[in-house]
């Protein structure tokens, strides 16, 4: 009957944090923390992750900007985390946008630490 209250399934498919950290280790993923710089500060970024709060996505990882990082330049499978899900979520269909193909969302850095992954700060 509330049909419409239900939520969507998502269309960008989750990644275990110990797989995104496996394909981290190994250089077939590029791991994105989208998170505010406070956020950051707070808590520090899993290991060897990028970087790039939502709102300088498009600058940083669009393949045709000029301040695209060089990890980004030719759309490698990545995968993206923040606190809950929604930003990291929203980040990978922008990413999808931009031509990404293989786009995961591994959720929240409490995933990365609790698969054993480290923290930098």
């Amino acid at each position: 009957m509330f049909g419409f209250l239900r939520r969507r399934g998502s269309a960008i498919p989750k990644i275990e944090a110990r797989d995104a950290r496996e394909r981290v280790r190994a250089g077939t993923l590029v791991l994105i923390d989208v998170r505010e710089d406070g956020e950051v500060r707070q808590t520090g970024r899993a290991k060897g992750a990028l970087h790039i709060p939502v709102g300088s996505l498009l600058k940083k990882a669009h393949p045709d900007s000029a301040e695209c990082l060089p990890q980004l330049a030719t759309c490698p499978p990545v995968a993206l985390y923040c606190v809950s899900g929604s930003r990291s979520e929203n980040a990978a269909k922008m990413l999808q946008q931009m031509g990404y193909q293989e786009v995961f969302n591994m959720v929240s850095l409490r995933y990365w630490q609790a698969a054993g992954g480290e923290i930098e700060v």
